[in-house]
Order: structure tokens, then sequence, then C-alpha cells
């Protein structure tokens, strides 16, 4: 019968046209290609470690062989009597005590109040205040360390307060200028997207600037970090303690031993605090920002 003959081959069915210069493919057959032809999808590829053996090793090795040798040397230089009061009864170890104690506290202030301060500088209300925020801090840096510590002693005496007050404004311009230049320079389309999907202006600040800026902030943590080792031997100036009481003592008295002991110290505590830095900015760099590094 012609109502149940089937289509010959060289006619299509009705109501079905052909549409001449298109190529159509089933996505079917691109999968059964590729598993007659074993190839395989490509795989992600691994995320390599943020820190290899070589960044953790290399410094640390250097710092214990120095300090090594340095013990050996102490132990086998002829000190007289007044190194021997000056590196004896634990002087060494109060000293060294003293400094971290100076460096922590300082930089723990620094975090504290530029970090705040820069996210406040950079939200529209407060823009305009900037440059004369950014010219006091430039000011307290600009500042001799050892003229702005004497007038911080003139001012509210001998002891530790001062000398961590002048610590702190000398180490504010590093934590406060790099973290205005990294929330500045986030691209605009990704914040405007932020809160095309609803997020909040403290969400936005939280989950999209604040992640993207955290290499520039903590490459200012460890600038200060370096600069808060280093001023602090000027702490011994205000009665502050520190390294520097080995450092000056070695000069005043000149007793070689006392000197290299406190300068040796204060260079490995700079490097060692250096190399913590660089892990801590190395681990806490959001994994997005490593794409393409």
């Amino acid at each position: 019968m012609s109502g149940s003959s089937r289509p010959s081959p060289g006619r299509r069915p009705a109501g079905e046209h052909e549409v001449t210069g298109l190529a159509f493919r089933d996505d079917r057959d691109d999968r059964d290609e590729e598993e007659e032809g074993g190839a395989a999808p490509p795989s992600p590829v691994a995320a390599g470690p943020r820190v290899g053996w070589r960044k953790l090793t290399f410094l640390p090795v250097v710092l214990i062989a120095v300090l090594l040798a340095t013990w050996l040397w102490y132990r086998q230089a002829d000190l007289d009597a007044l190194s021997r009061n000056a590196l004896g009864n634990g002087q060494v170890t109060k000293a060294l005590w003293q400094h971290v104690q100076l460096t922590v506290i300082s930089t723990f202030f620094v975090l504290i109040i530029a970090i705040p301060l820069g996210i406040l500088l950079t939200r529209k209300a407060f823009r305009k205040a900037t440059p004369f925020a950014m010219a006091f801090a430039n000011m307290g840096q600009a500042t001799p360390a050892i003229g702005l510590l004497a007038l911080l002693v003139i001012w509210l005496g001998i002891g530790r307060r001062a000398a961590l007050i002048g610590i702190i404004i000398y180490a504010v311009l590093p934590v406060l200028s790099n973290t205005i230049a990294g929330l500045n320079a986030n691209d605009p389309t990704l914040l405007e997207a932020a809160r095309g999907i609803g997020m909040s202006p403290l969400g936005v600040l939280t989950r999209v600037e604040l992640p993207l800026a955290v290499p520039l902030i903590l490459a200012g943590v460890r600038t200060a970090l370096v600069l808060n080792v280093g001023t602090a031997t000027l702490a011994t100036f205000g009665g502050g303690g520190g390294l520097g009481v080995l450092i000056t003592t070695g000069i005043t008295s000149q007793r070689m031993p006392v000197l290299v002991l406190g300068s040796i110290l204060t260079v490995a505590l700079a490097l060692l605090v250096d190399w913590l830095a660089s892990l801590a900015e190395l681990l806490l760099r959001p994994r997005g920002l490593e794409v393409g590094t």
C-alpha cells in the first residue's frame, strides 16, 4: 500500500527540510570517536607546592651555620672581666628576648593601626583625607629614628613606652601605603559584579577587595617587620633594652666580642623575621591569584 510504504533513500519524510551549507554533528558521535580512537580528555594540571624545599631550608641552614660559627668563636675568645660581665649571667638571652618583644609588640600595633586606616582611606567618604594621612606617615619615616626617639623620651620619659611608640611611628608607612595601593588596584568591574549579585559593602570588602589586595599588604608587613628589627636596636638609648645594649656596650667599652655578638644576633634575627614573613606571604596568598604565575 502506498500509505504504509517507507520513503525511498533519495527522499526525506514529509515535514523535514534540508538546510544547505550547514553541517550538523551529534555530540554522541564525537564521544564515540574519542572512545574508538583512544583519546582521553585532558586531565587538570595538578597545582605544585607553594613553597619549595629550597625556600624552606636554604636560609635557615645558613643562619644555623653562622650562629654555630659565632658560638664556637665566642667559646674560644679571650674575654676580659668587662666582656664577661656584659655577656654573662643571661644578659645575651635577656637582650634577645627584649628585642623580640619590641619587634612583635610594635608590629602588632602597626597592623591594627595601618590596615584599618588604609581601608578607611579607600572608602569614598574619606578619600579626600588620603593625602594628609600619607603626608603624616611620610613625615614619621622621614624623621631620623634616633631623633624621633629622643623627642619621645623628652616627652614621655625614659622607658619602653617611648621606644615602642617611636618604632610604631617609623613602621606605619609601608603597611599603610601598601594597603591603600592594594585596594585601589582592584578591578572596578569585579567590584561591580560583586555588588550586582547582591553582596553588601562589607561582603565586597572582606570577600573580594581584601583577598585581592593580600599580596601587596603582606609585602608591606614584611617591610615593616624588618624595619622594626633594625629600629629596635635604638631602643637602648631610650631605656627600652634589646640587642642594642650589647652593640652600644661593645662600642663604648671597645670590646669587640660584645659588639660582634650583638651585631650578628641582630642581623640573624632580621633575616629570620624576613624569612618567616616571606613564607607567610606565600602561604596566605589566595590560590586564585597564582594562576599564570
